[in-house]
């Protein structure tokens, strides 16, 4: 895809970019595949997914109490516990405000590692990074924000979200639906979105603006972005992900490049013609 050569122009070290179509094809890739990236908060992705198997295994129930007073697994996955960004501290009764929350998908680790006996970094290697071959990926410390991985093996997981094997569709349906609609919040990066829509870990784009994925992206794309500069969305009206890893802290650079990215991915995937690539 010659879209993806414009990441040669990314003010970063070190990028690598995938896009893969819903039936699991390989549509196209740019830069190292086997490098080894921080995934900041995409983590949440990997975190959320560990979870949702654990609850189809009959482990955890959505509805059953974690966290702060009042607060359920659901609410933590869909960042409405009430508990602050990095501490385990209450700000809002749950289920009335998105507050976007580390503290939260700790919490969740922790109520998982206790309901599986196993610790989560396992779990999460047995339950999903295995049975994917996700070999380069890892868990080294907290279940918000620390897991590395490489292109590959992220790939691969853009497209086990698209077609699942390892759950029920409908489960991963529900869990990149919109959970508690209508609830405000920040988005970190992009300023207060009314409504700030999530699903059961999942990111949803909806009406946001400005938001990290295209100005032609469908409302219906879900995905997450994180800290070190890296990105995954599938999109199912263009029934196709992208994967984005660098090894630049997130800031400006990515607000400007990350959109008029995408819009150029999204548009060969249509069969548009996209301008020649340095």
């Amino acid at each position: 895809m010659d879209s993806l050569r414009m990441i040669e122009t990314w003010p970063v070290p070190t990028a690598a970019v995938a896009v893969v179509r819903d039936d699991g094809t390989l549509e196209g890739t740019h830069g190292p595949a086997g490098h080894r990236f921080a995934l900041a908060s995409v983590t949440k992705l990997l975190s959320a997914y560990a979870a949702l198997v654990a609850l189809e295994e009959g482990a955890v129930d959505l509805d059953e109490p974690a966290g702060p007073e009042g607060a359920t697994v659901r609410h933590l996955l869909a960042h409405t516990s009430g508990l602050a960004f990095d501490e385990q501290r209450a700000m809002a009764a749950p289920g009335t405000r998105r507050i976007y929350s580390n503290a939260g998908f700790e919490t969740l680790a922790d109520h998982l590692s206790k309901a599986t006996e196993i610790p989560f970094p396992e779990y999460l290697r047995e339950a999903v990074l295995e049975p994917l071959g996700m070999t380069a990926t890892e868990l080294p410390g907290s279940a918000a924000k620390d897991a590395v991985s490489s292109l590959e093996d992220m790939a691969c997981f853009a497209a086990e979200l698209q077609e699942p094997r390892l759950l029920d569709r409908t489960t991963v349906e529900e869990a990149t639906s919109v959970v508690f609609p209508g609830l405000n919040g920040v988005l970190p990066g992009y300023g207060q979105q009314r409504p700030n829509d999530w699903g059961l870990g999942f990111e949803i784009r909806g009406s946001k603006s400005p938001h990290w994925t295209g100005e032609t992206s469908s409302p219906r794309t879900y995905g997450h972005f994180g800290q070190s500069g890296t990105f995954l969305w599938v999109d199912p009206e263009a029934r196709a992900a992208c994967v984005a890893l660098t090894d630049r802290a997130f800031g400006p650079w990515a607000t400007e490049v990350w959109t008029p990215f995408t819009d150029a991915v999204l548009a060969e995937l249509r069969g548009e013609r996209v301008p020649s690539q340095p």
